[in-house]
């Protein structure tokens, strides 16, 4: 069993303008040789995907942003808590507005989200995380993630991110 414990409820939850506040991240990691990498580089690069309980299709790991952390906490502790894996948040890739059939409340009744994703290099791959239970992750080249991903808005934030990887760490600006 793992030691860490997932969050739950709702009574930490941030809102905003009747929004669901959600952070989370596009783990990624460098693989050293395969088909799907920037040729300047010479590194080859994955994001982690995991499932989802609830259907078909693949997610970046995100959830709640609760009021006793910062975005940037509650992005790491969504990557620990549904994917296991631990790293260091690199830069924001932007704000996602999206709805969710599964979460409305009083305070978001058309369960209208707003999700602040980072860049995720993953350091380490827990062997025991939170949710394991309920997800299984899988690391995917970019473009197999574009076609696997279920949300519209999560390959929004995929092409940031390819965009953001291509600017920031190929050419160094």
């Amino acid at each position: 069993m793992s030691e860490l414990v997932a969050r739950t409820g709702r009574h930490q939850q941030r809102y905003e303008n009747g929004y669901r506040l959600v952070a989370g991240c596009v783990p990624f990691r460098y693989k050293s040789s395969g088909d799907c990498g920037n040729s300047d580089s010479g590194k080859n690069v994955e994001v982690l995907l995991i499932n989802s309980p609830s259907g078909p299709g693949l997610l970046f790991p995100k959830g709640g942003w609760e009021n006793d952390e910062t975005v940037e906490q509650a992005a790491t502790r969504e990557a620990i808590e549904e994917a296991g894996v631990r790293g260091d948040i690199m830069d924001f890739l932007g704000y996602y507005e999206f709805r969710s059939k599964t979460h409305q409340d009083e305070f978001s009744p058309e369960g209208l989200c707003k999700a602040a994703m980072f860049a995720l290099l993953v350091k380490e791959e827990l062997e025991l995380w939170p949710e394991q239970s309920t997800r299984n992750r899988s690391w995917l080249a970019v473009s197999e993630a574009l076609g696997s991903l279920r949300h519209a808005w999560m390959r929004d934030a995929l092409d940031c991110f390819c965009k953001w990887h291509e600017d920031k760490l190929v050419s160094g600006t």
